[in-house]
């Protein structure tokens, strides 16, 4: 900055002549810096090829979103929480004869343990909402939060982005997309089970909801640190 500096100071006591031109030098100056800063990135990523190499697109937990309180919560909470554990498990079963040591062993764990709460969702939704369709359920757009006939079937759409598997793996480069996709999958969850805190007045519900956020914050620290060690 000190060129800047310098043609400001310039400019004090010149021409208008002077002040015309090292207004330009100053445009000038300001644009080299401005293309300098698009260009940075782009340098940085060819001097580092792998920069953008574990970025994984995942869909966004933003669609998670499950709508008002009211006497379908919990079912449409646990409809929600079913999509979302199955594509856990399977992203899971991408890596689970993988010879990084942990990963393979961390993503049985993570099938087992969220396979057993798909169970218990299952039993829970048959003995509470006897009269819910078979399909799963989401909220109508202006739909009546206390009311089935406010909820309409879950669409493709929206059980793929519950589920949030992603794209793009390989047998190459399955280890890392299974822990920066697991890691954001997980966020989706810790999201649902908070917002569950918030809106159901279920203690089973809730229980379930707390021993997510405990479980899923320990694995998003164990999927980090193995991210770190397994980056290539």
């Amino acid at each position: 900055m000190p060129r800047l500096q310098n043609l400001g100071c310039a400019l004090e006591g010149a021409s208008y002549g002077e002040y015309f031109v090292l207004g330009l030098l100053m445009r000038s100056a300001l644009a080299a810096l401005a293309l300098l800063g698009l260009l940075t990135p782009l340098a940085r990523a060819q001097l580092n090829p792998h920069e953008h190499h574990h970025h994984i697109v995942m869909p966004s937990a933003h669609n998670h979103d499950l709508g008002p309180a009211g006497s379908t919560y919990d079912l449409r909470w646990l409809d929600a929480m079913v999509q979302h554990h199955t594509g856990a498990l399977r992203m899971s079963e991408f890596v689970f004869d993988i010879g990084q040591p942990g990963v393979g062993a961390l993503a049985k764990g993570i099938w087992r343990d969220q396979a057993q709460e798909i169970k218990a969702m299952g039993q829970w939704r048959k003995a509470w909402y006897p009269e819910a369709p078979v399909y799963p359920v989401t909220l109508k757009t202006s739909g009546d939060p206390n009311a089935l006939a406010g909820l309409t079937r879950m669409s493709t759409a929206q059980i793929e982005a519950m589920r949030m598997v992603g794209t793009d793996v390989t047998k190459s480069n399955r280890v890392n997309w299974f822990l920066e996709g697991m890691i954001a999958h997980h966020g989706g969850a810790l999201a649902m089970a908070d917002d569950a805190l918030k809106k159901s007045t279920n203690p089973t519900i809730q229980r379930l909801a707390r021993q997510i956020i405990v479980a899923q914050q320990r694995e998003i620290i164990e999927l980090k640190r193995m991210l770190k060690r397994h980056a290539i």
